[in-house]
């Protein structure tokens, strides 16, 4: 792992000289003279964070366009089930490699995957240079060898990149998922020191049908499990009611809001201000291509932002710097990673944007510009650990 100094960049407010070096952010302030292995002229251009998709199904770019408007419940069961069940490994390697393509090209870093045949979106991952927490899914319909077999793997499994990519534990959702196979995915991610992936609360038939089971929502049927807490990644949470939310914020859960695939699947809408009141993380996912159709966080920003100044009548709520701050600073935290914002001693994760593209003219305000009005073709440059992955549009 090289150096890397980027000449003439705008930060924040300033025009200044960058230097990275062993993966992280030496310099923000490199003094004339300074030397690197490789220098990026970045004149025009603005450094900021790159992002950091908390919910995805990488593998399901194979499905972009095929299954459109229909809800949730009948699209999973009549389209997607029955056309997952016929993917090979292969097919699960290059629609992940479609993914990964996607989203270095909109300025993503970082992706939490939930999935099958993880050991193809693993070796993509790894040829690609991004970071992922790719989760091992469990589900009932899969036989206990099955589902035995995927817990010795997490027990045995090793980052072939040295610290870029990390397993979750993957319970799909309480209706596909029932107690004890909860309970054992909650305690063998507890004793391998792994986080927990599931959707939550994403459709009102969940919750409905969750009451008529087990005589509680899914907040408080999980919770009576013991299966919430801070390894928890939970993704959706549209439809919980203020108790609910203080019990996620309790048990210090993360939320991964995913406000693109909620619209197209008319799940609801997300509750921002009362779980952001209730003192809950809140990150930012796109869900899978499939139902969003697109890998774009930049367009998430903008999605969240809108929708939660919509149903809020307020336009103060969630102002152009919070969106972006789920994003990245959040994103990047909830899963460890040492990144999320440009500052000294981070990991040297990063975007370069071009201020000339039409979208960033003028610019009054950079991050108003960012989230409101630019789009992904801004991006010029994508860094992450160091390593340029995309450079003058080009992977």
């Amino acid at each position: 792992m090289g150096s890397l100094l980027i000449k003439d960049v705008r930060l924040d407010d300033r025009i200044t000289d960058i230097l990275i070096a062993d993966g992280r952010f030496k310099s923000l302030e490199a003094p004339a003279g300074t030397v690197a292995d490789k220098v990026i002229d970045a004149s025009g251009m603005a450094i900021l964070p790159p992002f950091y998709n908390t919910h995805t199904h990488a593998a399901m770019t194979l499905l972009r366009g095929y299954a459109d408007d229909m809800p949730l419940h009948k699209w999973l069961q009549e389209y997607i089930w029955p056309y997952e069940d016929k993917l090979t490994p292969q097919d699960i390697r290059e629609g992940s490699r479609l993914a990964v393509r996607e989203m270095i090209k909109t300025g993503t870093v970082f992706f939490s995957d939930m999935y099958f045949d993880i050991e193809e979106t693993v070796d993509v991952v790894r040829e690609s240079g991004m970071r992922a927490a790719i989760g091992v899914t469990f589900v009932e319909s899969h036989s206990k060898s099955q589902q035995a077999e995927k817990l010795e793997l997490l027990k045995h499994w090793t980052d072939p990149t040295g610290g870029r990519i990390t397993l979750t534990v993957a319970p799909h959702a309480v209706y596909t998922v029932g107690p004890d196979l909860l309970v054992r995915c909650a305690d063998t991610a507890r004793s391998l020191g792994l986080k927990l992936h599931i959707h939550l609360c994403e459709t009102r038939k969940e919750v409905d049908d969750c009451l008529a089971e087990h005589g509680m929502t899914p907040v408080r049927y999980l919770d009576s499990l013991g299966f919430l807490g801070p390894d928890v990644i939970a993704a959706h949470v549209v439809h919980v009611d203020p108790e609910e939310a203080a019990i996620l914020a309790e048990r210090g859960v993360t939320i991964s809001h995913c406000p693109c695939s909620n619209l197209k699947l008319a799940s609801g809408f997300f509750p921002y201000k009362l779980l952001k009141e209730a003192g809950c993380r809140i990150t930012l996912g796109t869900d899978g291509a499939s139902s969003n159709n697109n890998l774009d966080m930049r367009e998430e920003m903008k999605f969240a932002a809108l929708v939660s100044k919509a149903c809020s009548g307020n336009p103060e709520v969630m102002p152009a710097a919070e969106a972006m701050d789920m994003a990245c600073r959040q994103g990047a935290e909830a899963f460890g990673i040492n990144a999320g914002v440009i500052a000294e001693g981070k990991l040297a994760d990063a975007i370069l944007v071009d201020l000339s593209d039409v979208r960033m003219q003028p610019c009054h305000h950079l991050l108003s510009n960012w989230v409101y009005a630019a789009g992904s073709s801004c991006i010029d440059t994508v860094i992450c650990d160091g390593n340029i992955l995309m450079e003058h549009h080009e992977l």
